[in-house]
Formats: C-alpha cells, structure tokens, sequence
C-alpha cells in the first residue's frame, strides 16, 4: 500500500519525504489556496520538484471537455511527474470518459477522481485511467459501505487484469485510513494531520520515557560498578 499526502504544504511534504513514507502528493485548487499558494503553476512546479520522480497530482477547474484537455495538456508541461485530475462526471452527470481516454492515449496520466461507486470505478478502469480515486468518506455519508465499495473494485481490477490504482479518499479519521487498507486501496491519500494521528499513541509515550528513565538508571548503576 501506498501513501500519497492530500496536501499542498511544503512544511508537511518536506516533513513526511524526510520519514521515508510517502509515495505522491494530491492537491486541488481549494487545498492549494487553503495552504498559500497564490499561483497554480507555481505551486505545482515547486511540488512537483520536491518529491520528483513520486507523482503530484493536479485537478482541472472547468466542465468543458475540451477546456478540460487544454488545462491538463498545459500541467503536463510543467513536470514529468504531473498526474491530471479529471472528474469521473461533470456537474450535470455527463461522463468525461472520453477526456480520460484521450490524455491517457497521449501519455498524459490521469486520476479520474470523485468516484463513489464500483460502477464508476469500471468505467474509469477501463477508460485507461492510471488512477482511480474512490472517496471513502463520502459514499459513507450517503450510508453505503466505502470499504466494500473499495473491496469490490478491488477485486474486479485483480480478476481482469486492469492497469488502474484505486486511491482512497475523502479520508476523515485514522480509521478511515486502516479500513481503506484493509479492503485493498493500492493508495491512500492521507492529510497530514491524520499522518500525525497514526504515528502518535500515548501509551506508547508512556513507554518511552519508561524504557528510557529505566535505561538511565542503569547506566548510572553500571557505571558506578565500574568506577568501584
């Protein structure tokens, strides 16, 4: 299983290379301006740079098709490790499988994002998608079971053989996290501050300063034997 940090912060992202625990970076327009950046290009470019060869994903803004393949040739321009975001619908239901289809046909690899069902996971797959991201946290808000929905894609793409990598998203807690990796998501695209909630446990603080108030003490009483 894969860690891809939901994020544009660079704090964060330096933070969590430096851990050795993260595969990919996700982002957004929202998640961007959320952490400062003023300059979508900017912003991508100096992501992109920091985790190069890992993949940084990078959404469209528009319902068009066309403008959506003009925005996402245009990111693929910006670095060799740029992954397009493209909606499995747009706002009116309208499928932008074509969309993927075409910029996958051209070398330009896409996570087809807010997917909420297996039925849409199919379609993405087999519309070439190098990504598809299921998002846990919504298909649990309207009351279905997002590990199973990821459970199932799962086994579909294993039985025919597809290329896609399931994300998990829409992440909303550490259980949210070990439930996606139990029912198979290849990647799970984590906010940092849930990284911070997984490392953490008190009791094992507890054990810690236990196992080192311990080891001070005696490597104090081993060196007052040697010094006798």
């Amino acid at each position: 299983m894969e860690i891809f940090l939901d994020t544009s912060n660079i704090t964060e992202i330096r933070k969590w290379l430096r851990h050795g625990v993260v595969d990919g970076v996700t982002t957004n327009p929202s998640i961007m301006l959320k952490d400062g950046h003023r300059d979508l290009e900017a912003g991508a470019r100096e992501i992109t740079a920091l985790v190069h060869p890992l993949p940084v994903s990078v959404e469209v803004y528009t319902n068009d098709p066309d403008e959506m393949l003009r925005q996402a040739r245009e990111f693929a321009t910006w670095a060799g490790n740029i992954v397009v975001k493209i909606t499995i619908i747009d706002e009116n239901g309208a499928p932008c499988l074509n969309v993927v289809k075409t910029l996958e046909g051209e070398g330009i690899r896409v996570n087809v994002t807010a997917c909420l069902s297996l039925g849409q996971a199919m379609l993405a797959a087999k519309a070439g998608a190098t990504f598809v991201s299921l998002f846990l946290g919504r298909i649990n808000d309207e009351g279905n079971d997002g590990p199973g929905v990821i459970h199932k894609t799962r086994q579909w793409l294993d039985m025919w053989g597809y290329k896609s990598k399931i994300i998990a998203g829409s992440i909303r807690s550490v259980m949210d996290i070990q439930q996606a990796a139990m029912a198979g998501a290849h990647i799970i695209t984590i906010p940092p501050e849930f990284m911070s909630k997984m490392v953490d446990h008190k009791y094992s603080r507890v054990t810690v300063s236990q196992f080192v108030n311990d080891g001070q003490r005696a490597f104090a009483e081993i060196e007052k034997a040697r010094v006798r």
